[in-house]
């Protein structure tokens, strides 16, 4: 009992208990190398959200571990993330107005809020939103956070200050601004660049980001570049964090509430996609839910060590995986390694380059652009284009949040269009008796007299409207001698509404008045209730329930006919093969 509670509650302790401890030495070799690629990364993304760089690192440890107790994947790295850091500062900045203090307080309560909308969408059992934002806006809002994050630090690449917030203004502005380049720093970038590259090539599995960082920082102490115009990171205050309780007006709160909703939803989303592929590769299932109150719960514990907002990792998960990281022992031991580098080992950092964190910010943000993705979207798909393309100049013109609550609302339309207007199809019976969708393939021939009618969507308030107009359409369109409708309800009477069964009413009176019998087939005991809630009269004069489509179709009186006068052969199979079959089974007597 107590061992069921653990799982449920703490499912990551619960595997450490169960820990094979022939998984130690594959699980501390991951771990060096994930920090190998975490620590430049954090520090990179410490400058892109506009902190300090200690606060990257702060960033990685609690979160780490407290990921590796409540989280679901085995081989998830949570940490700092491109997407994630570029919207944070683009919500934080304009805020703070230039105050490092205030900028940090903002950090910190947004990281908080942030943290507070994934546990309250746990307890409400809101997993399914990893499924909201479908991959074409996801691709879309990728590849303009990636592009601005790139046009952001190229400024830093030649070592001038560009002010402007949005994009396609920076873009317009960097012919003017060339001729202010940092000629010293330009060498910085390029020698970081050459050095990353140089050891992806001859040394692939070689931690690049890393070596290239400490090239450049000792390329600044050796030659004093720092005195030259270089800018570097500067000293620092490592150790523990202090804890600082941030002060912060309620009427900013209100204006960070839904850019911290917008972040949630962007974060898990991108943290599902990395833990949903890496399970699979290996074997496994995540629980959707657990992972939102993991995140929520490492978003709280990075704010408490005055860290930032964080989201699952792909780079560094990938890492982990090819190093043969078993288990969710590599966050812990990574983050103990971190804790020491930001508590003991943290002076050296001054000397890293800003222009060297703009490389490694670019290279990282490089791997998220994917304008053949979108584009192949044309070929598939040209609605899932035309979500992608919107996404993707939303973020581009108009900013990263704005951008993204863009997406947010098409991810809704989206959704609300299927659901609002939904196919619908009529089924008959082809030459093996089966029921089936009729199509222009001609393999399935109605039945003389009745219409059998399908709503592939559940029924509810906002569709029921144009439910009622399809059944009605379709009966007109039926030839003179009908005399029976039938609707499949295992398809779309999925729960009770009652604009729905008045929508059910009214149809049958209809129907009733133009000499047809209205037969809802299937799901008998829970419609019979409904209707029973809502005063619908059932049986004589009233609806005709069947218990499912075989019998409302035998018992329909055109059927017999029908057979007998040879327009259709007798239902005598269930269907095998195809997915639009209704399948079947006789009645026992």
């Amino acid at each position: 009992m107590k061992s069921a509670s653990i799982q449920q509650w703490v499912p990551g302790l619960h595997q450490l208990k169960h820990y094979d401890r022939s998984w130690l030495k594959d699980d501390v070799r991951a771990a060096i190398s994930v920090v190998a690629v975490a620590l430049p990364v954090a520090i990179a993304y410490a400058q892109l959200t506009g902190v300090s760089a200690i606060v990257g690192l702060y960033s990685c440890i609690l979160p780490m571990i407290v990921y590796a107790l409540f989280g679901t994947s085995r081989q998830l790295i949570v940490g700092p993330d491109a997407a994630t850091c570029a919207v944070v500062a683009a919500v934080v900045t304009p805020l703070a107005g230039g105050d490092p203090i205030r900028h940090m307080e903002l950090v910190t309560v947004m990281t908080l809020m942030t943290g507070g909308w994934c546990i309250l969408a746990s307890r409400f059992k809101l997993g399914i939103l990893a499924d909201f934002l479908s991959r074409p806006i996801l691709i879309g809002l990728l590849n303009g956070v990636a592009l601005t994050i790139i046009f952001g630090q190229l400024v830093k690449f030649i070592g001038i200050k560009n002010s402007e917030e949005f994009l396609l203004q920076s873009v317009i502005d960097t012919p003017w601004i060339i001729f202010d380049v940092h000629w010293q720093t330009v060498a910085i970038s390029i020698a970081t660049a050459a050095v990353y590259f140089a050891f992806k090539k001859f040394q692939p599995t070689s931690p690049a980001a890393m070596i290239s960082i400490c090239v450049a920082s000792f390329m600044v102490w050796f030659f004093n570049l720092d005195e030259q115009g270089v800018k570097v990171i500067g000293s620092i205050q490592g150790g523990l964090p202090a804890i600082h309780v941030p002060h912060v007006e309620v009427t900013t709160l209100r204006e960070l509430v839904m850019p911290a909703l917008n972040l949630a939803m962007v974060s898990f989303v991108s943290m599902m996609l990395t833990a949903r592929s890496f399970a699979a590769k290996n074997g496994y299932e995540i629980d959707a839910d657990k992972e939102f109150k993991a995140l929520g719960l490492a978003n709280l514990a990075s704010a408490f060590s005055q860290g930032f907002a964080i989201s699952g990792a792909d780079s560094r998960t990938a890492v982990n995986d090819a190093n043969g990281g078993k288990s969710q022992m590599v966050s812990i031991i990574a983050a103990l390694l971190v804790a020491i580098i930001a508590i003991f080992v943290y002076e050296p950092l001054r000397y890293i380059p800003i222009a060297a964190l703009g490389v490694v910010l670019i290279i990282a943000a490089t791997s998220l652009v994917d304008l053949m993705g979108i584009w192949q979207l044309r070929i598939r798909n040209k609605d899932a284009f035309y979500l992608a393309m919107i996404t993707f100049v939303a973020v581009l013109v108009i900013g990263v949040i704005p951008g993204i609550t863009m997406a947010v609302l098409l991810g809704l339309v989206q959704f609300l269009r299927v659901i609002m207007r939904p196919t619908d199809e009529l089924l008959g019976i082809d030459k093996e008796g089966t029921v089936r969708a009729l199509d222009s393939s001609d393999k399935a021939s109605p039945i003389p007299g009745l219409t059998i009618y399908r709503f592939n969507s559940p029924l509810t308030y906002f569709n029921s409207p144009y439910f009622k107009r399809r059944v009605l359409d379709c009966s007109e369109a039926a030839a003179p001698e009908e005399k029976c409708f039938i609707i499949d309800a295992v398809s779309c009477f999925t729960h009770f509404d009652l604009s729905v069964m008045a929508t059910l009413a009214d149809v049958h009176n209809i129907l009733k008045s133009r000499g047809i019998r209205l037969v809802v087939a299937g799901r008998k005991p829970s419609i019979r209730k409904w209707c029973e809630l809502s005063g619908i009269p059932i049986g004589d004069g009233g609806l005709v329930l069947r218990a499912d489509m075989f019998v409302a179709i035998k018992l329909s009186g055109c059927y017999f006919n029908a057979v007998g006068e040879g327009h259709i052969p007798e239902i005598q199979k269930e269907s095998e093969n195809s997915v639009e079959d209704i399948r079947v089974a006789p009645i026992v007597a």
